[in-house]
């Protein structure tokens, strides 16, 4: 019987007809899916971008976002706003730290030199300048020694500290000989009689700190011996201490011992000094010797040269009785015993204590120990007068919290903190896994910025700094960083610490705690993603302006969207911006956003915005 599918009349397609039409509708689908992703029209032009070898961004360069949801309409598309230039009596403006606004707080344990932040209405909304003839900082080694005067305009330290020898004036730059007030011989015939006492040469000594550091000499001589330094002054009278530090390549903070505790965590650094630097240590029942003691490290060492020491020398020319000053040193031993110091050291004007590696074998009469408080939760913390309790040992020869391997060795070694998992989620699985990562990450950052990792930059941020890796893998006698770690991200700053690297808390809804124009480069993955809901990105950014010296880099990773909001506020801010793909290709959605901030000075025809 013949079917009627066989009529000439009413011939169906083939099936092979029907799959290749349906094949067709499906690739077009595909194809158009794809491109509107963001990963089909301009991945030539993201790879081009990948494989270019510096920072500099052609202002004709197409940087269009293709991965919005919908295509770009150029004419629809808001201009950016343009932020102003702030008028020229800002150019050395450090928010949290202005004199104006500490005169009105107590003098009593220098609380008026501690952080005061202005209100969200009184924020700064515009560009900070640099002073006419601003010049870039001379490269390391050099840069320790001289200082262009038209960056740090203030001779007031080359009259005030002229037999000290702290710094000198010769033409249109300063000179740092290298001398303190109690090291006349220079910074290292200083070091070199510590070297006597503490282990400086083999590694076991990494992370120092310096309380009341002056102009940071200290700090700078230290380097060459493989040695970070956290160094901290107040603003106060001896005007631009800090910023002198910064400009030689050194790290340093504004800072004091106040009321509030230091933002490091517990069992931070390897040494610490005070070098004259004037601080009560006897007030207030030895609060401040207990501060120390709680971010010095188990077998660590404490030195104090100045005041009390050498009392009978000197007790005439710090215009006070030989009763009193010995009374003092005897309270300051006293203390120390308290805190299972040991006196290792006396000669001279300088005394070196050690703290022992655990608590078994103090013999403490009556303590106050700190209880119940999380001693790493510092930020905007009074100080207690009370002591940070050690971790429990199980032998007398143990090291309380673990034992830390000397230096270099200690950068990739699992540190204590991650291997008894004192840190929440952070395996040494993860641990491991995460250098590796962050070993590929700053690869290509080298590879799209040529200059990372010479002396062009040498004073570089990690504003969300995680587990260090970034900076490990960036280690380098031309540079260091200072490793920030967000007060609302997980606390892993003493991670960082045992790595042999250095760092700080901070909020970044507020100003950092430095001078304009201090950093070189600025790094900053997830930071945005974090802070989405916490600030404004536009009070972010303009804060990263405020520290990157002119020509100066941004590196930020983080996903699309983000970046794509970063990326509208950073082209009304006079930077050069190119966004990237991830080094594993365009479709990952984290990309990276590089940007260089121009060069540009201040006018006095400079106007300031307080605008929103």
């Amino acid at each position: 019987m013949a079917s009627k599918h066989h009529l000439p009349g009413n011939r169906g397609r083939s099936p092979i007809s029907i799959f290749v039409v349906l094949g067709l509708c499906c690739f077009f689908y595909l194809l158009g899916a794809w491109q509107r992703s963001g990963f089909g029209k301009g991945d030539g032009l993201a790879m081009e971008i990948t494989k270019r070898t510096d920072c500099i961004v052609s202002p004709a360069l197409n940087f269009e976002s293709h991965h919005n949801q919908e295509p770009p309409v150029e004419s629809s598309e808001p201009k950016a706003k343009v932020f102003k230039s702030c008028d020229v009596r800002y150019t050395d403006y450090t928010p949290c730290q202005e004199q104006d606004r500490a005169m009105a707080f107590p003098r009593e344990n220098m609380i008026f030199r501690e952080r005061h932040c202005p209100p969200v209405d009184e924020k700064l909304h515009c560009l900070i300048p640099a002073p006419n003839g601003w010049k870039t900082p001379f490269p390391w080694p050099k840069g320790r020694d001289y200082v262009h005067y038209t960056n740090v305009p203030y001779k007031h330290l080359t009259v005030e500290k002229a037999v000290q020898h702290w710094i000198e004036f010769r033409g249109d730059v300063f000179k740092f000989p290298g001398g303190g007030t109690m090291f006349p011989q220079g910074a290292d015939a200083y070091i070199d009689e510590l070297a006597l006492v503490i282990p400086i040469a083999d590694g076991s000594i990494r992370t120092a700190l310096d309380t009341g550091c002056g102009v940071a000499s200290w700090g700078a001589y230290l380097m060459k011996r493989n040695v970070l330094t956290m160094s901290f002054a107040p603003r106060d009278n001896h005007e631009a201490q800090v910023q002198f530090a910064l400009e030689r390549g050194v790290p340093a903070y504004i800072g004091v011992l106040g009321s509030i505790q230091l933002p490091f965590p517990s069992r931070s650094f390897d040494m610490a000094q005070c070098s004259r630097c004037l601080i009560p240590w006897t007030a207030n029942d030895g609060m401040y010797l207990m501060e120390v003691d709680r971010v010095l490290r188990p077998g660590g060492y404490w030195i104090l040269s100045g005041p009390p020491i050498n009392w009978k020398t000197y007790y005439q020319t710090w215009k006070r009785s030989k009763e009193d000053l010995k009374a003092e040193q005897t309270t300051i031993e006293k203390l120390a015993e308290q805190l299972c110091w040991e006196k290792k050291y006396e000669k001279g004007d300088i005394a070196i204590f050690r703290k022992k590696i655990n608590t078994s074998s103090c013999k403490r009469k009556s303590a106050n120990m700190c209880k119940s408080r999380d001693a790493d939760d510092v930020w905007y913390k009074k100080m207690e007068t009370c002591i940070t309790p050690l971790p429990q040992v199980e032998s007398g020869a143990e090291v309380a919290g673990g034992e830390l391997k000397k230096f270099p060795a200690r950068l990739f070694a699992v540190p204590p903190r991650v291997a008894n998992s004192m840190v929440p989620g952070v395996t040494v699985e993860s641990y491991q896994e995460e250098n590796k990562v962050w070993k590929k990450h700053v690869t290509a950052y080298k590879k799209a910025n040529s200059l990372l990792g010479t002396t062009r930059y040498r004073n570089i941020m990690d504003m969300n700094a995680g587990l260090g890796g970034f900076a490990a893998n960036l280690e380098s006698s031309k540079l260091w960083v200072m490793n920030v770690v967000p007060t609302i991200a997980q606390n892993t700053l003493g991670v960082i610490y045992e790595r042999g690297l250095i760092g700080m808390y901070h909020d970044w809804c507020e100003s950092f705690s430095t001078y304009p124009r201090t950093y070189d480069l600025l790094h900053a993955s997830g930071l945005f993603s974090l802070y989405q809901d916490k600030c404004e990105f536009e009070d972010i950014l303009l804060e990263m302006d405020r520290i990157l010296r002119p020509e100066g880099c941004v590196i930020i990773r983080d996903g699309v969207d983000v970046l794509n909001e970063v990326r509208k506020i950073a082209r009304g801010m006079r930077w050069d911006i190119k966004l990237i793909d991830h080094e594993d290709g365009p479709l990952v959605p984290e990309k990276i956003f590089i940007a260089v901030k121009q060069y540009w000075v201040g006018s006095a025809g400079n106007s300031t915005s307080n605008d929103a």
